[in-house]
């Protein structure tokens, strides 16, 4: 090469750089306000990571409910107006898609398909996750739990003294592995020989699996925005090949009441040619979807309502009257009681305290790939232009969990947010006086809304309704302050707390 074209290839070079990194991108006339930040290709998102709604809150109140913001090389419209969520939630699947973004997500896990299962999906979910089916899962749900919450207790349950642990580790330790038997089955009383050694299996196998999910757990976040180190990277894939090793089909085969959601997942995609070695990878996904949110809601529910006296008796009551009802009522040394899931149907108060502890801790980042250029039609009126390539995102916690117009005190847990005064499920809030249709979007919303929110609200649900049968609880220290969420964990589902807190609990019977 000559010096002249030695000169054209490096200034190409550099050019072509700048451009990567975003420096030459401006604002075009009919865009949303366009906030690059200083640092060239990385835009915001170290603020970004820190911590999201104190940055979504900066960004709202410098450029108002909709804006465009630099994060990793990628531009992001942020649409926070809540009563233009209607016109994106319908936008076309021609101009945004949440496929495209939530196979980058998979690849997190090992797990593609080139074959698009969505709508076999929605299908599965429809016939395993509501209905009949439903009904017999919360049966299996509801034994798994009680083998688990009941087991051990030794001296404590004739003495009925004080059991002591930690909240967090108490409800991740209860309610993940009763989920995990739920769906991936218990082992065969044939093979160990008899029931006792089977539970005895079950409750060893799940234990050594849920002190791995903690490992990968702790690692999600930075693994989802690209910034572990590589010693964390290959810890992530050591972890990874664990599980695709523990849930291999292969192995649950030989299990006894494996969920039918479970299996037709595994069989549509083997009928359709897909291996084993991504069949198994597939498992793991289902295990983190199912049982990353559950864990910490139950631990934030329990937390919240030990705080409150009020809503400790309200609920309290609210049980003891359901299973008098049922025509059940616990004895020393007398059978499980049989929770279904018509009994679950007439806990409006537990009801309205989930749905109310879901409001405070789930808080995610809704997300979609935009696929050609768009435009989106504001409930005002306003128009603005979207780039194709760039992803719209919506961050309903700052939108509306939090918006003090929707919801008076927003940061308060108050257990019969969701009730009316007849002691109903409450639908109707407001802004400004207009009636509000989304006052609360912690599963998403849409075609995309996650599927499994029906099984995780009925595990939810059945932990604290037997929590209530069988045990009083307390915080050891009546005085401990609600801890702190943990940041990274922002955008990624239900917030998880930064620190323990201490509580004991002894049978009531």
């Amino acid at each position: 090469l000559s010096f002249k074209q030695q000169i054209t290839l490096f200034l190409a070079c550099i050019f072509g750089g700048l451009y990567f990194l975003g420096v030459f991108r401006q604002r075009r006339p009919g865009e949303p306000p366009l906030d690059k930040g200083w640092i060239p290709w990385l835009g915001h998102i170290l603020e970004f990571r820190r911590d999201t709604a104190k940055f979504i809150q900066r960004m709202r109140q410098k450029h108002g409910d909709i804006f465009t913001v630099q994060l990793g090389g990628v531009y992001v419209t942020f649409l926070q107006d809540h009563l233009s969520f209607k016109q994106f939630i319908k936008e076309s699947r021609e101009n945004i898609y949440f496929t495209t973004f939530s196979k980058m997500i998979l690849r997190v896990f090992g797990y593609e398909s080139a074959f698009n299962y969505t709508s076999i999906n929605q299908e599965i979910y429809r016939q395993h996750l509501t209905g009949h089916r439903m009904h017999m899962m919360t049966e299996s749900i509801v034994r798994n739990l009680q083998k688990l919450m009941l087991h051990n207790l030794g001296s404590a349950a004739k003495q009925k003294t004080w059991t002591e642990g930690e909240l967090f580790n108490y409800c991740c330790n209860i309610v993940f592995r009763a989920g995990y038997l739920t769906l991936f089955g218990n082992a065969s009383s044939k093979t160990e020989g008899d029931e006792e050694k089977a539970n005895t299996k079950d409750r060893i196998e799940s234990e050594a699996l849920l002190h791995e999910f903690h490992k990968y757990d702790q690692l999600f976040p930075d693994l989802v925005y690209g910034v572990l180190p590589p010693s964390g990277r290959k810890e992530a894939f050591r972890l990874k090949s664990h599980f695709w090793d523990a849930l291999s089909m292969k192995k649950i085969k030989s299990k006894d009441n494996i969920s039918g959601w479970i299996w037709d997942m595994y069989n549509v995609r083997r009928q359709r040619g897909m291996s084993e070695s991504m069949l198994n990878r597939l498992m793991f996904v289902l295990l983190f979807a199912s049982q990353s949110n559950t864990r910490p809601v139950s631990f934030w529910l329990l937390l919240y309502l030990m705080k409150d006296p009020i809503a400790m008796e309200a609920l309290k009551k609210e049980v003891d009257m359901v299973l008098k009802e049922s025509g059940q009522e616990v004895q020393p040394g007398g059978p499980p009681v049989n929770v279904t899931y018509e009994m679950l149907m007439k806990t409006p108060v537990l009801d309205s305290a989930v749905e109310e502890t879901l409001r405070l801790v789930a808080a995610p980042i809704l997300t979609r790939s935009v696929l050609q250029d768009m435009t989106l039609k504001m409930a005002d009126g306003r128009e603005f232009f979207i780039r194709k390539g760039d992803r719209m995102s919506v961050f309903p916690y700052v939108a509306i969990h939090v918006d003090p117009e929707i919801h008076p005190d927003p940061y308060t847990f108050k257990y019969d947010r969701f009730l009316t005064p007849e002691g109903t499920k409450k639908t109707d809030f407001y802004q400004g006086g207009k009636k509000v249709e989304y006052y609360s979007m912690p599963w998403g919303y849409g075609v995309s809304k996650c599927p499994g929110r029906f099984f995780a609200i009925n595990e939810i649900k059945l932990f604290v309704f037997l929590m209530f049968v069988y045990f009083d609880f307390e915080l050891i220290n009546s005085g401990e302050k609600i801890p702190q969420i943990n940041l990274t964990r922002w955008g990624l589902g239900a917030m998880q707390p930064d620190t323990d807190v201490k509580f004991h609990y002894r049978l009531r019977h």
